[in-house]
Protein backbone atom coordinates (compact mmCIF):
# COMPACT_ATOMS: atom_id res chain seq x y z
CA UNK A 1 0.00 0.00 0.00
CA UNK A 2 1.41 3.39 -0.98
CA UNK A 3 2.02 6.12 1.56
CA UNK A 4 -0.85 8.17 0.15
CA UNK A 5 -3.29 5.29 0.60
CA UNK A 6 -2.16 4.43 4.14
CA UNK A 7 -5.22 4.35 6.47
CA UNK A 8 -5.54 7.45 8.63
CA UNK A 9 -5.49 7.16 12.39
CA UNK A 10 -8.27 8.78 14.34
CA UNK A 11 -6.91 11.89 16.12
CA UNK A 12 -7.09 11.69 19.91
CA UNK A 13 -7.55 15.34 20.84
CA UNK A 14 -6.84 16.85 24.25
CA UNK A 15 -8.71 17.07 27.54
CA UNK A 16 -10.21 20.27 28.90
CA UNK A 17 -12.28 21.25 31.94
CA UNK A 18 -15.98 22.06 31.53
CA UNK A 19 -16.49 25.21 33.58
CA UNK A 20 -18.76 24.88 36.60
CA UNK A 21 -19.05 21.10 36.62
CA UNK A 22 -16.14 20.02 38.83
CA UNK A 23 -17.41 18.60 42.15
CA UNK A 24 -13.98 18.32 43.85
CA UNK A 25 -14.24 14.55 44.11
CA UNK A 26 -10.72 14.12 45.44
CA UNK A 27 -8.46 14.22 42.36
CA UNK A 28 -9.69 11.00 40.75
CA UNK A 29 -8.67 12.37 37.34
CA UNK A 30 -5.17 13.18 38.54
CA UNK A 31 -4.65 9.76 40.10
CA UNK A 32 -5.65 7.88 36.93
CA UNK A 33 -3.66 9.97 34.40
CA UNK A 34 -0.86 7.73 33.00
CA UNK A 35 1.37 10.65 31.98
CA UNK A 36 1.03 12.95 35.03
CA UNK A 37 -0.70 15.48 32.82
CA UNK A 38 -3.07 16.84 35.45
CA UNK A 39 -2.31 19.20 38.33
CA UNK A 40 -4.82 20.26 40.99
CA UNK A 41 -5.58 23.85 41.94
CA UNK A 42 -6.08 25.01 45.55
CA UNK A 43 -9.85 24.77 45.02
CA UNK A 44 -9.55 21.11 43.97
CA UNK A 45 -10.13 21.64 40.24
CA UNK A 46 -7.94 19.90 37.64
CA UNK A 47 -5.52 21.93 35.52
CA UNK A 48 -4.60 20.11 32.29
CA UNK A 49 -0.96 20.19 31.15
CA UNK A 50 -1.65 20.13 27.40
CA UNK A 51 1.96 19.36 26.51
CA UNK A 52 1.66 16.04 28.33
CA UNK A 53 -1.95 15.09 27.50
CA UNK A 54 -2.20 12.11 25.10
CA UNK A 55 -5.99 12.09 24.81
CA UNK A 56 -6.37 8.62 26.36
CA UNK A 57 -9.78 9.66 27.87
CA UNK A 58 -9.10 7.77 31.12
CA UNK A 59 -9.67 10.91 33.17
CA UNK A 60 -12.87 11.68 31.23
CA UNK A 61 -14.26 8.26 32.10
CA UNK A 62 -13.17 8.52 35.73
CA UNK A 63 -14.78 11.93 36.35
CA UNK A 64 -18.04 11.48 38.36
CA UNK A 65 -19.25 14.97 37.52
CA UNK A 66 -18.72 14.88 33.72
CA UNK A 67 -16.44 17.89 34.18
CA UNK A 68 -13.85 16.80 31.60
CA UNK A 69 -14.23 16.51 27.84
CA UNK A 70 -12.12 15.92 24.71
CA UNK A 71 -11.63 18.82 22.31
CA UNK A 72 -9.89 18.96 18.92
CA UNK A 73 -7.78 21.65 17.28
CA UNK A 74 -8.75 22.86 13.84
CA UNK A 75 -6.06 20.68 12.32
CA UNK A 76 -7.34 17.65 14.23
CA UNK A 77 -10.90 18.40 13.13
CA UNK A 78 -9.70 18.32 9.53
CA UNK A 79 -7.99 14.98 10.12
CA UNK A 80 -11.09 13.68 11.88
CA UNK A 81 -13.26 14.61 8.89
CA UNK A 82 -10.80 12.89 6.55
CA UNK A 83 -10.74 9.81 8.78
CA UNK A 84 -14.53 9.62 8.73
CA UNK A 85 -14.62 10.21 4.97
CA UNK A 86 -12.10 7.41 4.48
CA UNK A 87 -14.73 5.08 5.82
CA UNK A 88 -12.73 3.80 8.74
CA UNK A 89 -14.63 1.32 10.83
CA UNK A 90 -15.58 2.46 14.31
CA UNK A 91 -13.13 1.21 16.93
CA UNK A 92 -13.93 -0.09 20.37
CA UNK A 93 -12.76 2.77 22.58
CA UNK A 94 -13.36 0.91 25.82
CA UNK A 95 -9.92 0.29 27.29
CA UNK A 96 -8.89 -2.85 29.17
CA UNK A 97 -9.41 -1.24 32.58
CA UNK A 98 -13.01 -0.39 31.71
CA UNK A 99 -13.64 -3.90 30.38
CA UNK A 100 -12.26 -5.37 33.59
CA UNK A 101 -14.41 -3.03 35.69
CA UNK A 102 -17.56 -4.06 33.84
CA UNK A 103 -16.73 -7.73 34.30
CA UNK A 104 -16.26 -7.25 38.05
CA UNK A 105 -19.61 -5.51 38.58
CA UNK A 106 -21.62 -7.70 36.20
CA UNK A 107 -24.51 -9.53 37.83
CA UNK A 108 -25.00 -7.10 40.73
CA UNK A 109 -28.48 -5.59 40.83
CA UNK A 110 -31.00 -3.88 43.12
CA UNK A 111 -30.79 -1.49 46.08
CA UNK A 112 -30.85 -2.93 49.61
CA UNK A 113 -31.68 -1.22 52.90
CA UNK A 114 -30.68 -2.98 56.11
CA UNK A 115 -33.57 -2.68 58.57
CA UNK A 116 -31.99 -2.08 61.96
CA UNK A 117 -34.13 -3.36 64.82
CA UNK A 118 -34.04 -3.91 68.55
CA UNK A 119 -36.57 -6.13 70.33
CA UNK A 120 -38.59 -6.21 67.11
CA UNK A 121 -38.84 -2.41 66.79
CA UNK A 122 -37.25 -0.84 63.72
CA UNK A 123 -35.00 2.20 63.95
CA UNK A 124 -36.47 5.26 62.26
CA UNK A 125 -33.32 5.72 60.15
CA UNK A 126 -34.12 2.47 58.32
CA UNK A 127 -37.38 3.91 57.03
CA UNK A 128 -35.65 7.20 56.15
CA UNK A 129 -33.24 5.17 54.02
CA UNK A 130 -36.17 3.52 52.25
CA UNK A 131 -37.04 6.91 50.78
CA UNK A 132 -33.48 7.54 49.63
CA UNK A 133 -33.15 3.98 48.35
CA UNK A 134 -36.36 4.27 46.36
CA UNK A 135 -34.97 7.30 44.48
CA UNK A 136 -31.77 5.41 43.66
CA UNK A 137 -33.72 2.34 42.54
CA UNK A 138 -35.95 4.42 40.26
CA UNK A 139 -32.92 6.06 38.64
CA UNK A 140 -31.25 2.70 38.04
CA UNK A 141 -34.46 0.96 36.98
CA UNK A 142 -34.06 -1.75 39.65
CA UNK A 143 -35.94 -2.92 42.75
CA UNK A 144 -35.78 -1.61 46.32
CA UNK A 145 -35.32 -4.44 48.81
CA UNK A 146 -35.22 -4.67 52.60
CA UNK A 147 -32.95 -6.91 54.66
CA UNK A 148 -34.52 -8.01 57.96
CA UNK A 149 -32.45 -10.03 60.46
CA UNK A 150 -33.68 -10.93 63.93
CA UNK A 151 -35.87 -13.21 66.02
CA UNK A 152 -39.63 -13.17 65.35
CA UNK A 153 -39.36 -10.07 63.18
CA UNK A 154 -41.37 -11.02 60.08
CA UNK A 155 -43.74 -8.11 60.74
CA UNK A 156 -40.88 -5.74 59.83
CA UNK A 157 -40.92 -7.13 56.30
CA UNK A 158 -44.53 -6.08 55.90
CA UNK A 159 -43.74 -2.69 57.44
CA UNK A 160 -40.89 -2.28 54.94
CA UNK A 161 -43.41 -2.74 52.11
CA UNK A 162 -45.39 0.24 53.40
CA UNK A 163 -42.26 2.39 52.98
CA UNK A 164 -41.59 1.33 49.40
CA UNK A 165 -39.75 -2.01 49.42
CA UNK A 166 -40.97 -4.57 46.90
CA UNK A 167 -38.99 -7.48 48.35
CA UNK A 168 -37.69 -8.35 51.81
CA UNK A 169 -34.95 -10.86 52.60
CA UNK A 170 -35.72 -12.41 55.98
CA UNK A 171 -33.39 -14.28 58.33
CA UNK A 172 -35.47 -15.14 61.40
CA UNK A 173 -33.78 -17.26 64.06
CA UNK A 174 -33.12 -17.12 67.85
CA UNK A 175 -29.38 -16.71 67.19
CA UNK A 176 -30.19 -13.20 65.90
CA UNK A 177 -32.30 -12.20 68.93
CA UNK A 178 -29.67 -9.71 70.17
CA UNK A 179 -27.32 -7.85 67.88
CA UNK A 180 -23.83 -9.30 67.83
CA UNK A 181 -21.33 -8.48 65.13
CA UNK A 182 -20.33 -12.03 64.22
CA UNK A 183 -23.72 -13.65 63.45
CA UNK A 184 -25.10 -10.51 61.75
CA UNK A 185 -21.90 -10.24 59.69
CA UNK A 186 -22.19 -13.87 58.56
CA UNK A 187 -25.87 -13.36 57.74
CA UNK A 188 -25.32 -10.21 55.66
CA UNK A 189 -22.40 -11.68 53.72
CA UNK A 190 -24.42 -14.85 53.06
CA UNK A 191 -27.27 -12.81 51.55
CA UNK A 192 -24.92 -10.61 49.53
CA UNK A 193 -23.05 -13.61 48.12
CA UNK A 194 -26.31 -15.28 47.13
CA UNK A 195 -28.31 -12.33 45.74
CA UNK A 196 -25.62 -9.77 44.71
CA UNK A 197 -27.05 -6.29 45.42
CA UNK A 198 -25.34 -3.34 43.75
CA UNK A 199 -26.03 -0.91 46.62
CA UNK A 200 -26.36 -1.55 50.36
CA UNK A 201 -27.49 1.25 52.70
CA UNK A 202 -27.31 1.23 56.52
CA UNK A 203 -27.98 3.78 59.22
CA UNK A 204 -24.95 5.49 60.77
CA UNK A 205 -25.97 4.32 64.24
CA UNK A 206 -23.86 2.31 66.65
CA UNK A 207 -25.10 -0.91 65.10
CA UNK A 208 -24.91 0.30 61.51
CA UNK A 209 -21.39 1.65 61.80
CA UNK A 210 -20.17 -1.55 63.41
CA UNK A 211 -21.86 -3.89 60.94
CA UNK A 212 -21.22 -1.90 57.74
CA UNK A 213 -17.48 -1.72 58.34
CA UNK A 214 -17.27 -5.45 59.02
CA UNK A 215 -19.32 -6.36 55.95
CA UNK A 216 -17.34 -4.06 53.64
CA UNK A 217 -14.07 -5.54 54.91
CA UNK A 218 -15.14 -9.13 54.36
CA UNK A 219 -16.70 -8.39 50.95
CA UNK A 220 -13.56 -6.43 49.97
CA UNK A 221 -15.55 -3.44 48.80
CA UNK A 222 -15.72 0.27 49.62
CA UNK A 223 -17.74 1.99 52.33
CA UNK A 224 -18.54 5.69 52.72
CA UNK A 225 -19.64 6.66 56.23
CA UNK A 226 -21.96 9.45 57.39
CA UNK A 227 -23.25 10.40 53.95
CA UNK A 228 -25.47 13.46 53.61
CA UNK A 229 -26.38 12.95 49.95
CA UNK A 230 -26.75 10.02 47.55
CA UNK A 231 -27.13 10.00 43.77
CA UNK A 232 -26.39 8.05 40.60
CA UNK A 233 -23.91 9.18 37.93
CA UNK A 234 -24.30 8.65 34.18
CA UNK A 235 -22.52 5.28 34.41
CA UNK A 236 -24.83 3.92 37.07
CA UNK A 237 -22.37 4.34 39.95
CA UNK A 238 -23.42 5.51 43.41
CA UNK A 239 -22.35 9.09 44.17
CA UNK A 240 -21.83 9.34 47.94
CA UNK A 241 -21.54 12.85 49.33
CA UNK A 242 -20.25 13.61 52.83
CA UNK A 243 -18.44 16.43 54.67
CA UNK A 244 -14.64 16.22 54.56
CA UNK A 245 -11.67 18.11 56.00
CA UNK A 246 -13.55 19.04 59.15
CA UNK A 247 -16.70 19.93 57.23
CA UNK A 248 -14.99 22.59 55.14
CA UNK A 249 -15.80 20.86 51.84
CA UNK A 250 -18.37 18.36 50.61
CA UNK A 251 -16.66 15.39 48.96
CA UNK A 252 -18.33 13.04 46.48
CA UNK A 253 -16.91 9.54 46.83
CA UNK A 254 -17.27 6.72 44.30
CA UNK A 255 -16.77 2.96 44.40
CA UNK A 256 -16.98 2.18 40.71
CA UNK A 257 -14.78 -0.94 40.56
CA UNK A 258 -16.27 -3.01 43.38
CA UNK A 259 -19.68 -4.26 44.42
CA UNK A 260 -21.74 -3.84 46.44
CA UNK A 261 -21.40 -0.09 46.91
CA UNK A 262 -22.00 0.59 50.62
CA UNK A 263 -22.98 3.73 52.52
CA UNK A 264 -24.06 4.64 56.01
CA UNK A 265 -26.34 7.66 56.51
CA UNK A 266 -26.98 9.51 59.76
CA UNK A 267 -30.46 9.53 61.29
CA UNK A 268 -32.57 12.58 60.41
CA UNK A 269 -30.51 13.40 57.30
CA UNK A 270 -32.98 11.89 54.82
CA UNK A 271 -36.68 12.80 54.99
CA UNK A 272 -39.04 10.09 56.17
CA UNK A 273 -41.07 8.83 53.17
CA UNK A 274 -44.84 8.73 53.29
CA UNK A 275 -46.13 5.47 54.70
CA UNK A 276 -48.58 3.71 52.41
CA UNK A 277 -50.77 1.10 54.08
CA UNK A 278 -52.29 -1.91 52.34
CA UNK A 279 -49.16 -2.52 50.29
CA UNK A 280 -47.54 -5.90 49.80
CA UNK A 281 -44.35 -7.44 48.51
CA UNK A 282 -42.37 -10.65 48.30
CA UNK A 283 -40.78 -12.12 51.43
CA UNK A 284 -37.72 -14.25 50.66
CA UNK A 285 -37.12 -16.48 53.69
CA UNK A 286 -33.64 -17.88 54.25
CA UNK A 287 -32.79 -20.52 56.84
CA UNK A 288 -29.10 -19.57 57.20
CA UNK A 289 -28.07 -19.34 60.85
CA UNK A 290 -24.62 -19.70 62.48
CA UNK A 291 -24.23 -22.27 65.24
CA UNK A 292 -24.57 -20.58 68.63
CA UNK A 293 -21.71 -22.71 69.96
CA UNK A 294 -19.34 -21.10 67.45
CA UNK A 295 -20.16 -17.52 68.50
CA UNK A 296 -17.78 -16.20 71.13
CA UNK A 297 -19.86 -13.18 72.20
CA UNK A 298 -22.82 -13.77 74.52
CA UNK A 299 -25.38 -11.22 75.70
CA UNK A 300 -25.93 -11.85 79.42
CA UNK A 301 -28.05 -8.83 80.32
CA UNK A 302 -29.25 -5.54 78.85
CA UNK A 303 -29.09 -2.58 81.24
CA UNK A 304 -31.06 0.46 80.14
CA UNK A 305 -30.21 3.92 81.45
CA UNK A 306 -33.05 6.10 82.65
CA UNK A 307 -32.24 9.74 83.19
CA UNK A 308 -35.73 11.20 83.36
CA UNK A 309 -36.79 14.00 81.01
CA UNK A 310 -33.20 14.63 79.90
CA UNK A 311 -33.18 11.17 78.30
CA UNK A 312 -35.42 12.33 75.44
CA UNK A 313 -33.79 11.50 72.12
CA UNK A 314 -32.35 14.71 70.70
CA UNK A 315 -32.52 13.42 67.11
CA UNK A 316 -36.27 12.83 67.38
CA UNK A 317 -37.26 16.04 69.18
CA UNK A 318 -39.67 18.49 67.52
CA UNK A 319 -38.44 21.56 69.42
CA UNK A 320 -34.76 22.11 70.20
CA UNK A 321 -33.15 25.04 71.99
CA UNK A 322 -29.38 25.00 71.43
CA UNK A 323 -26.65 27.03 73.04
CA UNK A 324 -23.10 27.81 72.05
CA UNK A 325 -20.09 29.75 73.23
CA UNK A 326 -22.26 32.84 73.58
CA UNK A 327 -23.85 31.38 76.75
CA UNK A 328 -20.49 32.03 78.47
CA UNK A 329 -20.99 29.48 81.30
CA UNK A 330 -22.74 26.26 82.27
CA UNK A 331 -25.02 28.07 84.73
CA UNK A 332 -26.49 30.21 81.95
CA UNK A 333 -27.95 27.11 80.29
CA UNK A 334 -30.69 27.24 82.92
CA UNK A 335 -32.16 30.04 80.81
CA UNK A 336 -32.33 27.70 77.79
CA UNK A 337 -33.87 24.94 79.95
CA UNK A 338 -36.60 27.38 80.95
CA UNK A 339 -37.35 28.24 77.32
CA UNK A 340 -37.27 24.59 76.27
CA UNK A 341 -39.70 23.65 79.05
CA UNK A 342 -42.16 26.31 77.91
CA UNK A 343 -41.99 24.92 74.34
CA UNK A 344 -42.05 21.25 75.37
CA UNK A 345 -38.64 20.84 73.77
CA UNK A 346 -35.13 19.67 74.64
CA UNK A 347 -31.71 21.22 75.03
CA UNK A 348 -28.91 20.89 72.48
CA UNK A 349 -25.60 22.59 71.94
CA UNK A 350 -22.63 23.25 69.73
CA UNK A 351 -19.34 21.42 69.99
CA UNK A 352 -17.73 24.34 71.82
CA UNK A 353 -20.41 24.11 74.54
CA UNK A 354 -19.87 20.36 74.90
CA UNK A 355 -16.07 20.67 74.90
CA UNK A 356 -16.35 23.28 77.66
CA UNK A 357 -18.26 20.78 79.79
CA UNK A 358 -21.48 22.77 79.79
CA UNK A 359 -23.48 19.92 78.20
CA UNK A 360 -23.04 16.13 77.95
CA UNK A 361 -21.81 14.62 74.68
CA UNK A 362 -25.24 13.23 73.71
CA UNK A 363 -26.59 16.81 73.52
CA UNK A 364 -24.18 17.88 70.76
CA UNK A 365 -25.63 18.89 67.38
CA UNK A 366 -23.39 18.84 64.33
CA UNK A 367 -21.00 16.82 62.24
CA UNK A 368 -19.41 15.05 65.21
CA UNK A 369 -22.67 15.04 67.18
CA UNK A 370 -26.24 14.36 66.11
CA UNK A 371 -28.10 15.38 62.99
CA UNK A 372 -31.52 16.84 63.84
CA UNK A 373 -34.58 17.85 61.86
CA UNK A 374 -37.01 19.45 64.36
CA UNK A 375 -40.01 21.62 63.61
CA UNK A 376 -38.30 24.56 65.37
CA UNK A 377 -34.58 24.94 66.11
CA UNK A 378 -33.54 27.94 68.23
CA UNK A 379 -29.80 28.68 68.07
CA UNK A 380 -28.68 30.86 70.96
CA UNK A 381 -25.18 32.32 70.92
CA UNK A 382 -24.08 29.95 68.14
CA UNK A 383 -21.99 31.55 65.40
CA UNK A 384 -22.73 28.83 62.84
CA UNK A 385 -19.57 26.91 61.95
CA UNK A 386 -20.09 24.57 59.00
CA UNK A 387 -19.64 21.57 61.33
CA UNK A 388 -22.70 22.71 63.29
CA UNK A 389 -24.76 23.73 60.27
CA UNK A 390 -24.59 20.30 58.63
CA UNK A 391 -26.32 18.89 61.70
CA UNK A 392 -29.32 21.24 61.85
CA UNK A 393 -29.78 23.11 58.57
CA UNK A 394 -32.71 20.91 57.49
CA UNK A 395 -34.88 21.99 60.43
CA UNK A 396 -38.32 23.25 59.38
CA UNK A 397 -37.85 26.63 61.10
CA UNK A 398 -34.53 28.01 62.36
CA UNK A 399 -34.49 30.94 64.76
CA UNK A 400 -31.03 32.42 65.38
CA UNK A 401 -30.12 34.78 68.21
CA UNK A 402 -26.67 36.36 68.06
CA UNK A 403 -25.07 39.75 68.75
CA UNK A 404 -22.90 39.49 65.61
CA UNK A 405 -25.00 40.39 62.58
CA UNK A 406 -22.34 38.83 60.33
CA UNK A 407 -22.56 35.41 62.04
CA UNK A 408 -22.87 32.56 59.47
CA UNK A 409 -25.88 31.15 61.36
CA UNK A 410 -28.03 33.92 59.87
CA UNK A 411 -27.40 32.57 56.37
CA UNK A 412 -29.49 29.47 57.12
CA UNK A 413 -31.90 31.02 59.62
CA UNK A 414 -35.59 31.43 58.86
CA UNK A 415 -35.74 34.25 61.40
CA UNK A 416 -32.72 36.10 62.76
CA UNK A 417 -32.56 38.23 65.91
CA UNK A 418 -29.49 40.45 66.28
CA UNK A 419 -29.25 41.15 69.98
CA UNK A 420 -28.15 40.06 73.43
CA UNK A 421 -29.55 36.58 74.13
CA UNK A 422 -29.72 37.39 77.86
CA UNK A 423 -32.31 40.03 76.98
CA UNK A 424 -34.01 38.29 74.06
CA UNK A 425 -34.66 34.88 75.66
CA UNK A 426 -36.34 36.18 78.87
CA UNK A 427 -38.61 38.27 76.66
CA UNK A 428 -39.45 35.20 74.55
CA UNK A 429 -40.27 33.23 77.71
CA UNK A 430 -42.45 36.06 79.02
CA UNK A 431 -44.43 36.31 75.78
CA UNK A 432 -44.89 32.54 75.48
CA UNK A 433 -46.28 32.40 79.02
CA UNK A 434 -48.53 35.35 78.29
CA UNK A 435 -49.91 33.58 75.20
CA UNK A 436 -50.56 30.43 77.25
CA UNK A 437 -52.66 32.36 79.77
CA UNK A 438 -54.87 33.90 77.12
CA UNK A 439 -58.29 32.27 76.61
CA UNK A 440 -58.79 30.27 73.40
Amino acid sequence: MSETNKPLKKPRGKVRLVEGKCIACGARCQSICPVNGIEMSESGEPQIVLEKCIGCVKCVKACPGSALEIFYTQEELTLLAAWEKQGALPVDEIDEDEKKRRELIAGYRNVWVFVEQSEGEAARVSWELMGAGAELARTLGVELCAVVIGDKVEQLCREAFTYGAVRAYLLDHPVYHHYRTEPYLDACCHLIDRHKPEIVLMGASGMGRDLAGAVATRMKTGLTADCTGLGIDDKGNLMQTRPAFGGNIMATIMCDRFRPQMSTVRPQVMPLPEKRDNTSGEIVRDSFAPNEKNIFTKVLEIIREKNGSDDIDLAGAEFIVSGGRGLMSKDNFSLLHELANELGGVIGGSRSAVDAGWLPQDRQVGQTGKTVRPKIYIACGISGAIQHLVGMQDSDVIIAINRDKEAPIFEVATYGIVGDLFQVIPEMIRQIRELKTQPD
